[in-house]
């Protein structure tokens, strides 16, 4: 046995005997196309460690992910251990929903952590499942990679490597179904829509159910956490935020794509690993689309981290990092980003059905030249803000509002119908209808 699972005399947990600390962790080393089979898999990493006879308790595995310091991946960042607790202390059938939905446009880390490293993604659904009592996990995916899912779930049958039962299904296409109690309600009914709590998913979930939801990334963490152990994990990070983390690197750099960074890694330092800027930069939208816009000088040099964003009110979110160069237009690219964000709510309250789009009107207006009343467009948001039925209005009110602070200085150029980047191509992705 490869993992921590096994314990020295005094309780501490036992590094791997040769678990190289190196990145990459989670995506393949080999650079080669396609994902890594299960012979591959087993070959790297050994057979993962379950609990039962010879093995760790429930509670031995929880302690184990508590002390590694793992937290979320999904974008909230919350301790993962907690989630565990949460639920393994619950009465009834537990069941653990892997999340892959993605539903981030200018995201593509989990897509891409499937399609290269099932296997990962898969062990660490196992390890949740067994860890909270669950027989069953069902893995939320993107319609493109869900055959490469599959393909991995039929060889790990075919050996029988598994005591817990797995499936793969189709995410929903829309910017909300991400939010662990949409993808709920979506294999419930088909309907990616948001739901407010009590009662927490942990308590009454899916079919009414003890549910986990937890994001892919944070799963492959978890398979590794299970054979190398919290020391191991904590290698890299910071201390308050251990671990490494995927990053999407767009926009103004040499070699745009996926990227594995540990947590605390400077930002100037996430560039050089795409290559560098490609042409002068102005800014970065950090975290996502519920993220926010600062200067490009302000956050070079931060850390990527909750603690290293948070002096310029940002954070990793959904492990974006978007460059503007300096001929594209701020202004222009948020009110196409907030027009899609309104037309992607669950029509559930007012903030979402008239707020959302009175203030992507407001911002389309003012990008395009045309009257704009920046106090109305800032007194809107502040009646937006925090009182919807879902987070989404909270996302966009903080994205709008940044952009706001970010390009103070083109605000004036615009109300005169100047914009420093007319009929420029966009450069965040915004999907079709």
């Amino acid at each position: 046995m490869v993992a921590s699972l096994l314990l020295d005399q005094d309780g501490t947990d036992v590094v791997a005997p040769g678990a190289s600390t190196a990145l990459p962790r989670l995506l393949p080393r080999t650079g080669l196309p396609g994902p890594v089979g299960l012979a591959d898999h087993l070959a790297l990493h050994a057979c993962m460690p379950h609990v039962g006879r010879g093995g760790a308790s429930r509670g031995e595995m929880i302690t184990l992910v508590e002390d590694s310091g793992l937290s979320g991946r999904g974008g909230a960042c919350f301790p993962t251990a907690v989630k565990l607790a949460a639920v393994a202390r619950q009465p009834g059938a537990p069941i653990v929903i892997a999340n892959g939905t993605e539903g981030e446009p200018a995201s593509s880390k989990d897509k891409v952590l499937m399609a290269t490293s099932p296997h990962l993604v898969l062990d660490g659904a196992v390890f949740a499942a067994l860890a909270v009592g669950a027989t069953e996990a069902v893995i939320v995916c993107h319609p493109a990679v869900r055959p490469i899912v599959e393909d991995a779930i039929r060889e790990r049958k075919a050996v029988r490597l598994d005591t817990v039962r797995l499936g793969a299904v189709d995410a929903a296409e829309r910017f909300v179904a991400g939010e662990a109690s949409a993808v709920v309600h979506w294999l419930e009914k088909g309907q990616p829509i948001p739901t407010p709590t009590p009662p927490r998913l942990s308590e009454a979930g899916l079919h009414g159910r003890p549910t986990l939801v937890q994001n892919v990334e944070t799963l492959a963490q978890l398979a590794l956490i299970a054979r190398y152990g919290a020391r191991w994990y904590r290698a890299v990070g910071t201390q308050t935020e251990p671990g490494s983390m995927l990053v999407t690197v767009i926009g103004a750099v040499r070699r745009p794509g996926v990227d594995e960074v540990a947590i605390g890694t400077r930002i100037a330092s996430v560039l050089d690993g795409a290559g560098g800027v490609s042409s002068p930069p102005q800014a970065f939208l950090l975290g996502g689309y519920f993220g926010t816009w600062t200067g490009y000088w302000d956050a070079l040099d931060r850390p990527l981290s909750q603690a290293g964003l948070a002096p310029l009110g940002a954070a990793p979110g959904a492990g974006l990092v978007a460059v503007l160069p300096s001929d594209a237009c701020g202004l222009v690219e948020t009110a196409r980003v907030a027009r899609y964000l309104a037309s992607e709510s669950a029509g559930q309250c007012g903030p979402c059905v008239f707020g959302l789009p009175a203030i992507s009107s407001e911002l389309e207006s003012l990008a395009s030249g045309g009257p704009c009343d920046t106090d109305r467009l800032e007194r809107w948001l502040g009646q937006v803000d925090g009182r919807g039925a879902c987070r989404h209005p909270d996302g966009v009110v903080r994205m709008v509002r940044s952009a706001l602070v970010t390009f103070r200085s083109e605000l004036d150029r615009h109300r005169r119908g100047l914009c420093c980047s007319p009929g420029g191509a966009p450069i965040l992705p915004v999907p079709t209808a």
